[in-house]
């Protein structure tokens, strides 16, 4: 006998990526940021400890300074804001506030695979298309009738970025909410920010985990009109943003001079990486990411390449989903880091010759 919803009984949960407490691992398989956060990050969280007192209250229920602060940031209203606990409580709550049981939620795959598992939660109906060969959107999302349509850009795994006019005329031919996550954005050259403007229908999602350098403490935020944000806020937790996780997010957003040479330094090993690989063999897509997926040269599989690094202690992300088997995905890393990702692959290639 199961207690479980028979939707919850069927499904298959997210898998995380590998979070190993290995001594000496070069860990480039979660696309966290490699370098720390604002060091007025410290500061700030342990102001909003203290004596410790503080903590026995409850945080701010909206984060209502961290909400103003993202609003002047990027040039909206308070009232367009939600601060979230990372985006993925964004996308939890999209399809708690948009989508009932049994309508559709439609995305492209593949894309972020938490997706499907929250449609399921939802009891949703998935409408799963796939992705062009190059990863474009396919046209059928465009055509189809959805309260909820996904959509991440850049995307993940592959590091493409949805240019803003594809994703401007999705909002045009969509009745539903479009729910663009920009979780990488800050790596690209371009956002979807101004379509909120545009369009009412149109949700963008951030997070403060990759180019923040703050996935330990949860924090993200939703960015669309008025009526959207209200929806959102009606289905979310009581108090869904710790006091700390504030603290710290408003730091991290209040010091533009740490962040934004951050993301030049990733950038800056991203073309470096790429261009090493690209001599060595591989196949490596564009990314405005803080990643690539790259293929193999012929002679070895993605799969015995990812076995092989992890052999040397450098854990990068391979799937075995056919659709994208043939590459690995490759968090960039600190300079000495990806210095011994390429050392290693050079070592690799040299013993499948």
């Amino acid at each position: 006998m199961s207690y479980l919803r028979p939707n919850i009984e069927r499904m298959h949960a997210y898998v995380p990526g590998e979070q190993p407490k290995v001594p000496g691992l070069v860990k480039l398989n979660t696309n966290e940021n490699p370098y720390p956060p604002s060091p007025k990050v410290a500061a700030a969280l342990r102001n909003a400890i203290g004596d410790g007192a503080a903590l026995r209250l409850y945080p701010d229920p909206v984060a209502s300074a961290l909400q103003a602060k993202i609003a002047a940031l990027y040039g909206f209203k308070p009232e367009q804001v939600l601060v979230a606990n990372g985006s993925d409580e964004v996308l939890t709550l999209a399809l708690r506030a948009f989508v009932d049981e049994g309508q559709r939620v439609a995305y492209a795959m593949p894309s972020y695979s938490l997706y499907p598992v929250l449609a399921d939660i939802q009891g949703a109906k998935k409408l799963e298309l796939e992705m062009n060969p190059d990863f474009t959107l396919p046209e059928r999302l465009f055509r189809e009738r959805a309260p909820l349509k996904l959509v991440t850009s850049p995307n993940a795994p592959s590091g493409v970025a949805v240019p803003v006019k594809t994703l401007n005329r999705l909002c045009a031919a969509s009745r539903g909410v479009v729910l663009i996550d920009e979780a990488y954005a800050d790596f690209a050259d371009d956002n979807a920010l101004r379509l909120v403007k545009k369009h009412r229908n149109a949700l963008v999602a951030r997070t403060l985990s990759k180019s923040y350098s703050l996935a330990g403490m949860r924090a993200g935020f939703a960015i669309g009109h008025k009526a959207l944000i209200e929806g959102l806020m009606k289905v979310k937790d009581s108090y869904n943003v710790n006091r700390l996780s504030q603290a710290a997010a408003l730091a991290a957003l209040g010091d533009r001079a740490h962040f934004e040479a951050n993301v030049r330094r990733v950038k800056a090993t991203r073309g470096r990486l790429r261009d090493a690989l690209l001599a060595f063999g591989f196949d490596v897509l564009p990314s405005a990411t803080n990643f690539v997926f790259a293929k193999p040269p012929a002679a070895m599989t993605a799969k015995k390449f990812y076995e092989a690094l992890r052999a040397r202690n450098i854990l990068v992300r391979w799937w075995s989903d056919p659709r994208v088997s043939d590459r690995v995905r490759i968090s960039i890393g600190t300079d000495a880091e990806t210095d011994k990702l390429l050392a290693a692959t050079l070592g690799i290639l040299a013993e499948v010759k």
